[in-house]
């Protein structure tokens, strides 16, 4: 999954305690594991074993990407797991005469009782060459508008203020049955009325590029926050060649350039990779004046890991190509210094600011919680409040990963 962040997510009936010693009737009856190993296995493999060594008699599934090398390690962790598909897991027990789960009887994810998750389409048209997650996923199958619809009215009904629409390359939905995602969303806000909010998932930006008038309308209807998520990974052309990327830095700088003009305090998200085999101190300058122009209040910054079966990794066996860690590290830490400051400045024309948010979930911080506002900018809040709360704060201080706020009386 291209930019996808290093995250796997724990889920089950009911919730973990935090106890060390759970008692037995507060075991969920299944885990379920979606898994993310775009950056390794290790962070993967640490949660699995959290989770057989905390619910030992549990049955755990695995979903997301698999691929062949992480499954090989997580049977020398435990064999009492199953390696399962998204479709498999929200597929109904309501099925048709036939014995088939159809898309309309899909049942939406829930990462709370407030935020509905919505997978719009497996696979992708791309072949990246550090990523393996095309070689486990394939090519792209949309799901049906009318099914996501469904979904969307089934989850808004239920008292979801959050619809994300999820999938590995978000951006080509509908290429292969005839439509795009700015007519997807839109669908969704004609058809669906109601007091939420949609944020769009990761897409690459040469898919975007081929529609993005008609995708920045949709952002002109508050229901949709105004977040786009589009992974650039270089400022190097000539590294995004050898990436296998196929789009140019300078088509990705024009996409933000119109997000960032049309949409000020919108939120735009990108991805860099450092350390790709054979990038140059002039290759990693390049990608350091990307960032500097197009200014991503959002920017997770890998160092390059290799995949094992991807193109990348037969480049990174090739010592005249190979970077040192030493050097990945260096160059990351000059991009993370001066991301860090463009995000506070992009934080800090926020401050004074009265806007409406949502919270999300707790703080970091005892005593402390964490809400998103209109460009799904995180709100840091002090109290206790209660996940799904909607308040009007004002925006007192900035931070470069989050705002803080005071509610308004």
């Amino acid at each position: 999954m291209p930019g996808a962040q290093d995250a796997l997510s724990l889920g089950s009936q009911s919730p973990p305690r935090t106890q060390d010693a759970p008692r037995a009737q507060d075991a969920p009856d299944a885990i379920y594991l979606n898994v993310c190993t775009v950056k390794g296995n290790a962070g993967a493999l640490k949660l699995l074993r959290t989770a057989s060594e905390r619910f030992p008699g549990t049955p755990l599934f695995i979903t997301g990407c698999a691929p062949k090398d992480f499954r090989e390690e997580v049977v020398k962790v435990t064999d009492k797991v199953v390696f399962t598909s998204l479709e498999e897991i929200t597929a109904s027990a309501d099925v048709t005469k036939q014995g088939a789960a159809t898309e309309s009887t899909l049942n939406p994810l829930r990462e709370s009782p407030f935020t509905g998750i919505v997978n719009i389409e497996e696979g992708c048209l791309d072949a990246c060459a550090f990523c393996s997650t095309h070689l486990v996923k394939g090519r792209l199958k949309s799901y049906a508008p009318e099914g996501i619809v469904e979904q969307v009215k089934r989850l808004v009904a239920d008292g979801c203020t959050e619809i994300q629409l999820t999938g590995q390359d978000c951006a080509c939905y509908g290429f292969d049955i005839g439509t795009n995602l700015a007519t997807l969303t839109q669908s969704i806000l004609v058809h669906v009325p109601g007091n939420y909010k949609i944020r769009l998932g990761m897409g690459n930006p040469r898919h975007v590029c081929g529609y993005t008038g008609a995708l920045l309308e949709c952002f002109q209807d508050n229901r949709v926050y105004k977040f786009m998520h589009v992974p650039v990974q270089s400022g190097s052309d000539r590294i995004l060649k050898a990436m296998n990327r196929r789009h140019t830095a300078s088509e990705f700088r024009r996409l933000a350039s119109e997000f960032n003009k049309r949409f000020p305090l919108a939120t735009l998200s990108t991805d860099l990779i450092v350390g790709f085999p054979g990038e140059t101190e002039s290759d990693f300058r390049e990608t350091l004046r990307l960032l500097e122009e197009t200014r991503p209040t959002v920017c997770n910054i890998t160092r390059f890991v290799a995949r094992p079966g991807t193109a990348a990794a037969r480049m990174e066996a090739d010592a005249g190509l190979r970077i040192p860690d030493s050097v990945k590290h260096e160059r990351s830490a000059r991009l993370a210094e001066a991301f860090q400051k463009i995000a506070r400045e992009n934080n800090a024309l926020w401050v004074g600011k009265t806007c409406d948010v949502v919270v999300e979930k707790p703080g970091h911080r005892a005593g402390t919680s964490i809400a998103r506002n209109e460009a799904y900018r995180p709100v840091a809040l002090a109290g206790d409040i209660p996940a799904g709360t909607k308040l009007q704060v004002r925006i007192t201080d900035a931070e470069a990963f989050a705002l803080v706020a005071t509610t308004e009386k």
